[in-house]
């Protein structure tokens, strides 16, 4: 064989070793649905006067708290940013300190870091991956100002007991369900079951934005502040000042510019009446991979609680396969050269440098966190999905066990 001939696939080999891949084409962990609608809806906008503050931005909120079945809701620009104007609301500042689930994405912990409070890392769960409020009572001490409660991957959190612990601390409970819009706990819809809900809109999500937040909240008074946090910290918008007639404002605290534009809430607006199809079609999907997953033992779904609808952002399995002699650090790269995009979520977030080097947080500290942290894998899964696509993920599962994994060094 020469240079210049293309080296000949091998049939059942596995692509990393330059075998056939199970896919031709690759297929992601998430991906955003954008139809005609869409992008009518962002269209008009763009011919219309108002490209932000203007009057989408309330209509997507009264739609969004209608939705999930809030009194308010407030939009603004991120997932983050709706963690960051909720801790602002509850007056979270220096020396304070927010217990937060390890097992998050960071900016669940950032929120209150920006604000000079200290992040104390509950453990999760070893089965399901969420707080407990055993876990958080473990935490409490007399600067604790706010327990946050992380729906991961789609699943609520155990709200009853949380509440219960916030109330008996007279604490505030914050619900970090950017992985859980759709989704309900007990008969009550994810958004109605902490003081302050916050909800991301990024591509991957449920419905998108492109990028977007929201927060809901059942009372008025954090509204208002959250609504003046996320326009620099002034009382009035433009839209507002232009429909009463008014030139006037007043800066009343430090904010940030965290407005979500008019074409983004169209965007959100169009998407968010497909909600309840796409959570559906999630769960389907679920239910397949578990089907099809029950003869693969070494791959384990997460606990699925009881009296919930799991909104399924994301299908996590734990890498049980040290009888195979694969670790799920050679299981990911043998699945990306399949062509299937599996991904982690998360390392806990005590575990980054930063959070290290300026709290000094430490291995051992969460330790259900982190020996799953070695295990979970995020298998793809998005409402465009087919049935055979998740055969195709589970056929190169069992394609990787079944071959010899890579030689130890």
């Amino acid at each position: 064989m020469t240079a210049s001939q293309p080296t000949q696939a091998i049939e059942g080999e596995l692509a990393i070793r330059g075998g056939r891949p199970v896919r031709e084409a690759y297929l992601p962990y998430g991906r955003q649905a954008i139809d005609d609608d869409d992008r009518a809806a962002v269209a008009a906008v763009l011919k219309s006067d108002w490209l932000t503050t203007g009057p989408k931005v309330a209509e997507f909120e009264e739609a969004f708290a209608l939705a999930v079945g809030a009194r308010e809701a407030v939009a603004v620009n991120s997932g983050t940013a709706a963690l960051h104007a909720a801790m602002h609301a509850l007056g979270i500042g220096p020396g304070d300190e927010v217990i937060v689930p390890c097992l998050t994405f960071a900016a669940t912990a950032n929120a209150a870091v920006y604000l000079g409070a200290t992040p104390v890392f509950a453990d999760v769960d070893p089965d399901t991956l969420l707080i407990t409020a055993e876990a958080a009572a473990r935490c409490l001490t007399p600067r604790t100002q706010a327990i946050v409660a992380v729906d991961y991957a789609g699943q609520a959190a155990e709200y009853e007991a949380l509440r219960a612990l916030a109330a008996k601390h007279a604490l505030p409970l914050v619900s970090d369900s950017c992985h859980a819009v759709g989704g309900s706990y007990r008969g009550r819809k994810i958004g109605t079951l902490a003081d302050l809900s916050t909800f991301s809109f990024h591509p991957v999500k449920h419905i998108t934005t492109a990028e977007g937040g929201m927060i809901t909240t059942e009372d008025a008074e954090l509204a208002r502040q959250m609504r003046i946090f996320r326009t620099h910290g002034i009382t009035t918008d433009h839209h507002y000042r232009q429909a009463h007639g008014e030139w006037t404002y007043e800066m009343q605290t430090l904010g940030f510019n965290y407005r979500l534009s008019d074409f983004a809430c169209a965007l959100g607006l169009s998407q968010l009446p497909k909600l309840e199809g796409w959570v559906r079609r999630r769960n389907e999907l679920a239910d397949r991979y578990r089907a099809v997953l029950a003869d693969l033992p070494q791959f384990v779904p997460l606990t699925v609680l009881p009296e919930r609808t799991h909104a399924y952002h994301l299908f996590i399995v734990r890498c049980r396969t040290g009888d195979t002699g694969w670790t799920r650090d050679q299981i990911f790269p043998a699945m990306r050269a399949e062509r299937i995009g599996v991904n982690v979520h998360y390392i806990p977030v005590h575990l980054h440098p930063f959070y290290r080097e300026r709290f000094g947080t430490r291995p051992g500290q969460c330790p259900n966190a982190e020996a799953a942290y070695t295990e979970i894998m995020t298998l793809p899964l998005f409402p465009a999905m087919t049935d055979h696509d998740v055969d195709d993920v589970c056929r190169a599962l069992r394609k990787v066990i079944a071959a010899s994994p890579p030689a130890s060094r």
